[in-house]
């Protein structure tokens, strides 16, 4: 049984459809990369997962559970938390209160060992625990929306857009994050622009252009027609 099952998917706004008739899955432990150029779906596709987005039609099951219809304030008690494009943090909040909000679905007991988790994984966090957010870099307050993501303790964590606008070594960083994670079980759906950095870390890629899969299969698959693939995205690796 997939942990993340998506079948005959459809979703959008009012009238528009942004995607149609997705399916894919993603198993326990494995990192499925959302690839696609801009404009594909794939932030829609990961907000209607986490139920911001209206699906039309189709299915969506966590560990074999119909949440297509579960409202988004019950679905990070399922096991999904987000990572969203633009970090999305309360610039008027510490770190360590952006980390604490981000954790409100667990049992309180667990708030010191799920920040002393995130301490581990991005020691700049625990230097920085007593700074506003707004005063971060761009790659630590990454890190920060990674942080505040796992402090919910999700099965599948979703990624929109990891390295936009970061400096190498942040990006870097976060991916040998994310690696890790993977490593100790964590299910990733990754949206990522950089497609090498995608590849090097995915089990499963899917690609969308103009809200539908025009290719889904194992990375391996994909590194051995990369040219095909990068057809798709219409970007340079």
């Amino acid at each position: 049984m997939a942990l993340l099952d998506i079948q005959n998917f459809s979703c959008g706004y009012g009238e528009i459809i942004a995607v149609r008739d997705l399916s894919f899955t993603v198993e326990a432990g494995e990192i499925l990369a959302l690839l696609g150029p801009n404009g594909a779906g794939k932030t829609s596709t990961i907000l209607a997962i986490m139920g911001h987005v209206q699906i039309k039609s189709g299915t969506l099951r966590i560990n074999g559970t119909d949440i297509t219809r579960t409202a988004a304030l019950k679905r990070p008690e399922l096991g999904l938390a987000l990572v969203p494009e633009g970090r999305r943090l309360f610039s008027d909040l510490t770190v360590a209160e952006n980390l604490i909000v981000g954790g409100y679905s667990q049992p309180r007991p667990d708030e010191r060992r799920n920040l002393a988790r995130v301490f581990e994984l991005f020691p700049l966090l625990a230097e920085r625990r007593s700074q506003l957010s707004a005063s971060l870099s761009g790659g630590e307050q990454q890190m920060l929306a990674i942080g505040r993501a796992l402090m919910a303790e999700p099965k599948l964590l979703l990624v929109d857009e990891l390295s936009l606008g970061l400096m190498p070594k942040m990006i870097d960083i976060c991916v040998d994050a994310l690696k890790r994670l993977n490593q100790e079980g964590l299910a990733i759906l990754l949206v990522e622009q950089n497609t090498a950095r995608a590849l090097e870390i995915a089990d499963q890629v899917c690609v969308l252009a103009s809200g539908r899969a025009v290719f889904y299969g194992r990375a391996e698959a994909a590194h051995r027609d990369l040219d095909l693939l990068q057809s798709y995205m219409g970007v340079a690796a």
